[in-house]
């Protein structure tokens, strides 16, 4: 039976975004575009500036991430019209 929902999206993108926080857990990672870049899912490091890629993926593709909780991202590199979902699987 679920327990919570969470869900962050980001529609038609084309830069890293700005930092948003998740409370943890087991994550779906979901990524559309175009072009032949990447679309990384980043947290922010312990040192408080260094970002760290935590998952990285082409432009079509959905993977499962375990995530603490902490402040995360989305980075881009040369890929265009990206959608991207991020969302707790629940337990």
């Amino acid at each position: 039976m679920p327990t919570s929902t969470e869900v962050v999206t980001f529609s038609n993108i084309s830069a890293t975004t700005a930092a948003f926080a998740l409370r943890g857990g087991k994550y779906a990672f979901t990524v559309n575009g175009t072009g032949f870049g990447t679309v990384r899912l980043e947290t922010l490091g312990g040192d408080g500036t260094t970002w760290v890629t935590v998952s990285s993926q082409a432009a079509n593709a959905s993977v499962s991430v375990d995530l603490y909780p902490g402040q995360f991202r989305i980075g881009i590199t040369t890929t265009t019209a990206v959608f991207v979902i991020v969302g707790r699987v629940p337990s």
